[in-house]
């Protein structure tokens, strides 16, 4: 058996004498979507900043193509293909819509930085192309007629869609997508289904953090729950809606 894109192998996360994480093992295959879920405090942010570098842990290792990850920066990590969104808007207000994807494809870019300044043939080639993706990933994500829109002008739902196409735009193997929905309305959890469902086609993997269980349920193949900052549960949707201990969590999480 080949092993999955990306591994999480018994990872522990400790703060002081608080153990936030306890034992994360948690696997994504190619072209796989996989949701995590848990009651607020179960450790799901802490887990996807640990995946993703923002912290490192206290334990364990990280394998993203069968090469650990654990001790890298966000930087490399994103360079070996982890890209992910934050729970909150993290664009360039003041950027157009275009640019700031263009700001992502930048991590693609090989042209030296005196071949930019000398607008040598390759660079302007380069340029064209990225150009070129970006406006592909506007279109991807329904809102090219708006490539030229500053991104504070847009709404809180395409303000979202475009953290995602920012991610996009580093060519990743594995995003990490987390609270995509938060804010959203039906209609617009509907359009980011749709969205993440066209991402795995792309040959792209998603871990999904998300309360929106509706959501959840709907794009995700395999769930995984936290509690307490342990997995308790790892399975099919239909597995995970009737697994006595997720229900227990939920509902004596009060949630």
């Amino acid at each position: 058996m080949a092993e999955p894109l990306l591994c999480v192998d018994a990872v522990d996360k400790s703060f002081g004498g608080v153990q936030a994480v306890r034992g994360l093992t948690l696997n994504i295959g190619q072209g796989e979507i996989i949701g995590l879920i848990g009651p607020n405090g179960s450790g799901k942010s802490t887990s996807v900043n640990l995946i993703s570098g923002t912290l490192r842990a206290t334990r364990g290792d990280i394998r993203l193509a069968g090469k650990s990850v654990a001790n890298l920066s966000i930087s490399h990590r994103v360079a070996l293909g982890l890209a992910r969104t934050f729970q909150t808007t993290t664009l360039f207000p003041e950027y157009s819509l275009i640019d700031q994807l263009l700001v992502g494809c930048h991590t693609r870019f090989s042209t030296s930085p005196w071949a930019a300044v000398a607008r040598t043939s390759q660079s302007r080639m380069q340029e064209r192309q990225q150009r070129a993706k970006a406006e592909e990933i506007l279109d991807f994500l329904g809102l090219l007629d708006l490539a030229n829109e500053q991104t504070a002008a847009i709404s809180s739902a395409q303000q979202r869609l475009m953290m995602i196409g920012t991610a996009l735009a580093s060519d990743p193997k594995v995003v990490l997508l987390d609270e995509p929905a938060a804010g959203m309305v039906a209609k617009e959890r509907a359009e980011l289904s749709d969205i993440i469902l066209r991402i795995r086609n792309r040959g792209v993997s998603v871990l999904v953090i998300e309360h929106h269980m509706g959501l959840i349920m709907g794009v995700c193949q395999r769930i995984a729950v936290l509690n307490f900052g342990q997995k308790i549960a790892d399975g099919l949707p239909s597995e995970i809606r009737s697994d006595p201990a997720v229900i227990d969590a939920y509902l004596g999480g009060g949630h």
